[in-house]
Order: C-alpha cells, then sequence, then structure tokens
C-alpha cells in the first residue's frame, strides 16, 4: 500500500537540510545518508548521495526520472554473484539434460 496522497511524499528532515545546505554552498561532497525510505523529489536532482545499504554506502546520483522513487530503490541490500558454476559448464559444454550412453 502506498502512502496516501494527501500527506505527499515523505523526505526526512535531516536530508532536507543536508541539500538545501550543499544548494546554498553549492557543495559538490556527496550526502551520506541511511534515508533509504525517502522518496526523491526535483530538489534533489543533480545531487550525489551515499545512501547506506546496510553494509556499506552506495553511490547514487539523482537524476529527473528518478523523482517519486525512493533512495533505498537504487542501492541494493543483496549482492548479485552470479548463478551456479554447475549450471555455466553444463551450458558451455552443450550437455545439459543428455544422457550418455
Amino acid at each position: 500500500m502506498s502512502r496516501s496522497s494527501k500527506k505527499g511524499p515523505y523526505i526526512d528532515e535531516r536530508l532536507l537540510e543536508k541539500i538545501k545546505r550543499a544548494r546554498d554552498t553549492g557543495d559538490k561532497k556527496p550526502i551520506k545518508t541511511w534515508a533509504r525510505s525517502s522518496s526523491i523529489s526535483p530538489e534533489m536532482v543533480g545531487i550525489n548521495f551515499e545512501v547506506h545499504n546496510g553494509k556499506e554506502f552506495v553511490k547514487v546520483f539523482a537524476t529527473e526520472s528518478m523523482v517519486g522513487h525512493k533512495l533505498g530503490e537504487f542501492s541494493l541490500t543483496r549482492k548479485f554473484t552470479g548463478h551456479s558454476k554447475k549450471g555455466k559448464i553444463a551450458k558451455a559444454t552443450g550437455t545439459a539434460g543428455r544422457v550418455e550412453t
């Protein structure tokens, strides 16, 4: 279920303060944040963020097409290392599913 439209998008207040400070000073350093549930607003476009994924900070550059999405959507919490080696070997040799007689 999404947030009520009459409430408006959720943006962490401390994050908003950091964004305003960065805009006023013209600072280009990335803004570190743990607020994964904050929505990306038009004021955030063009700012670098470092969003915490539970282990490390992932660099996210806010673009115009990201407006309305959450910061956490661009900082994945699980690392995909690929599929099993067994499947890759079978595919490479072309003997997947065949029985040698």
